[in-house]
């Protein structure tokens, strides 16, 4: 692959940390394509993330605002810099189509002080081969969504993408109405999808799909490299990852709202926060993307979606499963059947922490199902519930339990399982705190937060974005954030921003 000359970095940054490498760059063409940045009118620094660069190893005390927003915008290049957008495909609502980054640029690789890869790519940088007749760019209120949520998810202990800057680029877009344009910048251990091994397979080249396999693996699963069979090695640590990570969603409330296998990652991070929401009252048919009319991506049938992702993928693997494709669908089958037995696993052990359970019993995952019933039956607030059973002490009878004669029966369960265990109270107390989050970012409050800073006041998000860092200070005094909204959030809806 070769790429083209970068006029725009003219190298008047000083050496601020940039140490970019292009791994990925060095696979088939047909993976990926050269282009730069478009440059914008504009550009204004937003926000950015002074924490998540000096992990990454750079150096943020050495820009201006003006030089950090012609970096993230995409109008000067940092040092090494060799853009590229991705190709992919994707099943989006069940139906396959070809896509690749629309209005996403590559960057590089940068390698962190403790030897970590991390992807660089600006989101919103212009049109590239796969647009579409797009414009390739975004607006100022979806990008600053995903700065919050993927920071929010990050606090919470879910694997993710990270968000490392928002820029606005004194440019408008188009989205039923002008907007104020944007650029993100997002991190992420790669930006790898089910559907990159889709777009591979489709080609019909077996080159072009063992050498994806092979760099997957290398990239996310070195312990599997030298597997006998390195395709069935991947399908499996990615549905290890996955069952993970929708367990781990779930846990705190997280609606993806568009699970199309191009926004599933191979390296088991939450990517692409389009039309995304947490739930307030409990409720696991909770849909809040406006283009998911008949529920496919709701709450509670994430799990089986990312089923079918995975089934997708297992597809797209299967020439490379066996010589004999009857037998690769045999093999593809047999690993798909372990899904839902590790899915269930995660899940529950990720609620019998929120409850406090250091130990297993077979009856556990009925009272997870009881709490949620009743939850579900009264419209309970999802976070609030559990938050509550983070402070609460087992040995006083809560004010809950003497009015409501079926959350008492309940709780009563619950006190004689905690007392089956031997840990102590205070170690159960601990263990539910830490996995019960007393904050987490609610849909009225981001809402207000991206109508306040896209008039220009941007106090609002960072009182916001300050709570959120902590989700789990259950002795922080801030009710405001912890108030579901006061129509209960019904009608709410989210858009995907492109």
């Amino acid at each position: 692959m070769t790429f083209p000359a970068a006029p725009l970095n003219d190298g008047s940054f000083p050496h601020d940390g940039w140490r970019l490498e292009h791994t990925y760059a060095g696979l088939p063409a047909a993976l990926a394509t050269a282009v730069a940045p478009t440059p914008v009118r504009e550009p204004r620094l937003v926000l950015l993330n002074r924490s998540l660069a000096r992990t990454l190893g750079l150096r943020p005390e050495a820009w201006t605002d003006a030089e950090a927003a012609a970096l993230f915008s995409g109008n000067r290049l940092p040092p090494g810099a060799q853009p590229i957008a991705q190709a992919y495909a994707g099943h989006q609502y069940g139906h396959f189509t070809v896509l690749g980054d629309g209005r996403a640029i590559l960057l590089g690789e940068q390698m962190t002080p403790s030897g970590e890869r991390f992807d660089v790519q600006l989101k919103g940088a212009g049109p590239t081969p796969y647009s579409r007749r797009g414009d390739g760019r975004a607006a100022l209120g979806p990008m600053v969504r995903e700065y919050i949520l993927s920071e929010a998810m990050h606090a919470l202990g879910v694997p993710t993408t990270r968000s490392l800057a928002v820029v606005a680029t004194g440019e408008e877009v188009w989205r039923q109405e002008a907007q104020p344009g944007a650029v993100l910048t997002r991190i992420a251990s790669s930006h790898l999808r089910v559907g990159t091994v889709e777009w591979a397979s489709a080609r019909g080249d077996r080159d072009v799909l063992e050498r994806l396999v092979a760099y997957s693996l290398q990239r996310h699963f070195p312990d599997r490299t030298d597997s006998p069979n390195p395709a069935l090695a991947l399908l499996d640590a990615v549905m290890e990852r996955q069952a993970s990570l929708v367990a781990e969603w779930m846990r705190v409330g997280f609606v993806h709202g568009v699970l199309n296998t191009d926004n599933v990652a191979l390296s088991g991070e939450t990517i692409d926060y389009g039309p995304c929401a947490f739930v307030d009252a409990y409720d696991p048919a909770a849909v809040f993307s406006s283009i998911d009319r008949h529920g496919r991506y709701a709450f509670g049938r994430q799990p089986a979606i990312l089923g079918w992702n995975l089934t997708r993928l297992a597809e797209a693997l299967l020439p490379l499963l066996h010589a004999d494709i009857p037998q690769a669908v045999a093999v593809a089958e047999e690993h798909l059947e372990r899904y839902e037995g590790r899915f269930e696993a995660c899940w529950l052990a990720a609620f019998r922490r929120k409850l406090g359970l250091f130990t297993e019993e077979a009856g556990d995952a009925a009272l997870v199902h009881r709490l949620l019933g009743w939850m579900e039956q009264g419209k309970r607030d999802y976070t609030n519930t559990f938050a509550a059973l983070a402070k609460d002490d087992p040995r006083v009878p809560s004010v809950r339990e003497r009015a409501e004669e079926a959350f008492g029966s309940w709780r009563q369960a619950w006190v004689e399982r905690l007392a089956r265990q031997p840990q102590s109270p205070e170690e159960s107390l601990r263990l539910r705190q830490a996995n019960c989050p007393a904050f987490i970012p609610r849909n009225h409050q981001v809402e207000a937060a991206l109508a306040a800073a896209e008039h220009g006041d941007l106090g609002v998000l960072h009182r916001l974005l300050d709570v959120l860092a902590t989700p789990y200070d259950h002795t922080r005094d801030a009710p405001a954030y912890q108030a579901p909204p006061q129509d209960g959030g019904v009608g709410y809806r989210t858009f995907c921003g492109t």
